[in-house]
């Protein structure tokens, strides 16, 4: 029970990595604030956490919309008074090449990627600053750190810009005890790779020196040491978890 009496706000939690860690969040103490677009898959994940911990808040909409941050945070502090953590996982990619990718694509997933995770910080700065203590993790992908034909230039240019996001609030917030991280994925297991062809997935397998794909939960397991008192010596990083794929 490592969060346990903390107060944590996961965005993009309705599937994938963001599922994984509201779980993992929730069953280590934490009460937990679940945020997605998708209001059916957010009640079935709260109909899950209720069956082994308290069950967690639940908050639909947009994080390109400035509102969904201001609105979320509002409700977690109205039901607990604090919030201590905050997990930006919410984001999106696209496949074209930057000839093919239309202008409203590019702003799209910047909207989402890099806005989102702003808005979000935004919003729950000041009660952190308050209560003299929080945790940000970002999570940002190994794509920001080197180029990767799989994903839309967009796709990087807002990762990277999380990261330089990270690093900015880390140094910013250091005197308040807010401690600011990132974990940038590699290959991982999600319902997007499930739609990849045999043939690609196997060239993606050959291309991790630890030969397989990533799960959530090993995401996850790495949110929870940045969420834990474990990490309270750590801001500023960027931390890989990729399989090895991209070493630095």
């Amino acid at each position: 029970m490592l969060l346990k009496g903390k107060v944590a706000i996961v965005t993009g939690a309705s599937r994938g990595i963001g599922r994984a860690v509201a779980m993992t969040l929730a069953r280590n103490g934490a009460c937990v604030l679940i945020h997605g677009t998708n209001e059916i898959k957010l009640n079935a994940l709260a109909d899950e956490i209720a069956t082994f911990a308290d069950r967690p808040l639940v908050f639909a909409g947009d994080v390109a919309d400035v509102a969904t941050a201001q609105g979320a945070v509002s409700l977690v502090h109205e039901r607990f008074g604090r919030v201590d953590i905050l997990v930006n996982n919410a984001g999106i990619n696209m496949r074209s090449s930057t000839l093919d990718m239309r202008i409203e694509e590019w702003q799209r997933v910047v909207d989402v990627n890099l806005n989102g995770t702003l808005y979000f910080c935004q919003a729950v700065l000041p009660l952190m600053i308050e209560q003299g203590a929080g945790r940000i993790i970002n999570v940002s992908s190994t794509t920001a750190k080197t180029a990767h034909k799989n994903a839309a230039p967009s796709y990087g240019a807002s990762k990277a810009a999380v990261n330089y996001l990270t690093m900015h609030l880390a140094l910013e917030m250091a005197g308040h005890d807010i401690l600011v991280n990132a974990v940038c994925p590699g290959p991982v297991e999600t319902d997007m790779s499930e739609q990849w062809s045999e043939e690609y997935r196997q060239r993606v397998v050959a291309g991790v020196p630890l030969k397989r794909l990533g799960t959530p939960q090993n995401v996850a397991d790495v949110v929870l040491f940045l969420a834990s008192e474990m990490s309270g010596f750590v801001t500023g990083e960027l931390i890989n978890v990729n399989g090895g794929t991209y070493m630095n």
